[in-house]
């Protein structure tokens, strides 16, 4: 069973402290892969609070361009974007397909072939992958899941995703038909040829979700709406499936009665279902020990 470390405690040290919990030690190149958050959208993880943490194991700040419209779809653009959202003030920032993509396999799955993720990926030791919990608009809700797939994917590598296999075209895929269940269980597939090709690569990734400024839409909305329930605490684990499962159930456990327009948002969208999915393709477990640190 895989074991879950929590803390209730939003702060650069409630990070620091979730992180050694897990008893690994992170060497080389480290990459720690966060959304740097649309220009105009307010949850995003602030500097303040992972500054000195990613600071701290000397950390670069990766993500890639987007799919959609917008003010990151372009490297310069997102580089201002990065600056403006202070990432840039505590570490160096690396926008993975700048210069391109690389493929990596999808071993098992009905929907993806292989997924494209930026062509900077390989230069990292070990991963962080450090997501912010929230609703999602298209998926329901986005963690660790989230922010494997979509997030490591490069700009076509995206709209691979979002067409469900069918174009790598950031054009065309927004004109993709498909079931929505597809496009959950795309993004499981993705996440899941992340951590294989990594483990493949003997390289380490660890994950963890700050669940705070709990919007019903992503960091990647300009115009994401507010909070709509209490902040819950930090998460962190060796399984992106049980730390995503622990965050839903933290957030259905919740008696805050904004909790339900979250809940409602996920269930709009079958964002749950990503988890038992994920799952059967052996990205990890459902279950785990929850442990309060």
């Amino acid at each position: 069973m895989a074991k879950v470390y929590f803390t209730k405690e939003i702060t650069p040290e409630g990070l620091r402290k979730v992180y050694e919990a897990l008893g690994v030690k992170l060497d080389g190149k480290i990459g720690v892969k966060v959304s740097t958050g649309e220009k105009g959208a307010k949850g995003y993880l602030k500097a303040d609070l992972i500054g000195p943490f990613v600071k701290s194991l000397n950390g670069t700040i990766v993500e890639c361009n987007t799919a959609y419209p917008g003010e990151r779809n372009k490297v310069s653009d997102h580089m201002k974007v990065a600056e403006e959202h202070g990432f840039t003030s505590f570490a160096k920032v690396d926008i993975m397909d700048a210069e391109g993509e690389m493929k990596i396999l999808v071993h098992k799955g009905k929907h993806l072939k292989y997924d494209l993720v930026g062509s900077h990926f390989d230069d990292y030791d070990a991963y962080i992958n450090l997501a912010h919990g929230k609703g999602h608009m298209m998926g329901g809700f986005g963690a660790n899941l989230k922010n494997q797939s979509i997030g490591f994917a490069s700009r076509n590598g995206k709209a691979y995703i979002h067409s469900c296999g069918k174009t790598e075209s950031p054009r065309m895929c927004w004109m993709s038909r498909h079931k929505q269940i597809d496009f959950i269980e795309s993004m499981a597939e993705a996440a899941t040829a992340v951590a294989d090709y990594l483990k493949e690569q003997g390289k380490l990734i660890v994950y963890i979700t700050v669940m705070n400024a709990l919007s019903t839409s992503c960091d990647c909305d300009a115009n994401q709406d507010d909070p709509v329930m209490e902040d819950l605490g930090i998460v962190a684990s060796l399984d992106p499936v049980a730390n995503d499962q622990a965050f839903i159930d933290m957030v259905w456990a919740s008696k805050d009665p904004g909790a339900e327009k979250l809940k409602e948002r996920i269930d709009s969208m079958q964002g749950r279902e990503i988890l038992p999915y994920a799952e059967s393709l052996g990205l990890g477990e459902t279950k785990y020990e929850l442990i309060k640190i």
